[in-house]
């Protein structure tokens, strides 16, 4: 099976990264932008609707 990446942004710095679904918190806990310290829910961070899914899927 291959190791499946979702591309995160923070919403307030714009930092852009990729993490592996199974290390995020759900997609409603809070997440902290490891740049700047902005806390918001993980499904804020994702960049797109496909990332979103992908984190769904991966913590369902």
């Amino acid at each position: 099976m291959n190791e499946a990446f979702v591309q995160l942004r923070c919403p307030e710095c714009t930092k852009d990264w990729e993490a592996k679904p199974m290390d995020l918190p759900a997609r409603s806990e809070s997440f902290t932008c490891p740049d700047c310290g902005e806390q918001r829910p993980t499904a804020e961070f994702m960049r797109t609707d496909r990332d979103l899914e992908v984190l769904k899927e991966f913590q369902s």
